[in-house]
């Protein structure tokens, strides 16, 4: 394979690619932070299962979260990072550059 084969997977991130974690990047980029009770809605997940694509972006840097009371309640805010909005954004360009080559 050449070079310029390669280049276009240039910024694929096989922690974002996963489609439910996508699906959070792609959300948290839209907003400055999300509830992860609205997270969980817009990804159509359970809880466990949000928590747990969420703790594989924490391990990478990509989102972290703010812990406060509301309500009474414990609630839990979710943001991209820098490099996690830097990652995502070069996902979906890699993404983009793929599709471009089956044209």
């Amino acid at each position: 394979m050449t070079r310029a084969a390669a280049e276009p997977a240039d910024g694929f991130d096989a922690v974002i690619h996963a489609p439910k974690r996508l699906v959070v990047c792609a959300f948290l980029d839209a907003v400055v932070e999300a509830e992860f009770g609205a997270v969980q809605r817009h990804a159509d997940v359970s809880a466990s299962v949000l928590s747990k694509h969420v703790a594989v972006l924490m391990d990478a840097g990509y989102v972290t979260q703010r812990k406060a009371v509301r309500d009474t309640r414990q609630r839990v805010w979710l943001r991209l990072t820098p490099e996690g909005r830097a990652a995502y954004r070069g996902h979906v360009a890699a993404l983009r550059a793929i599709v471009g080559q089956a044209d």
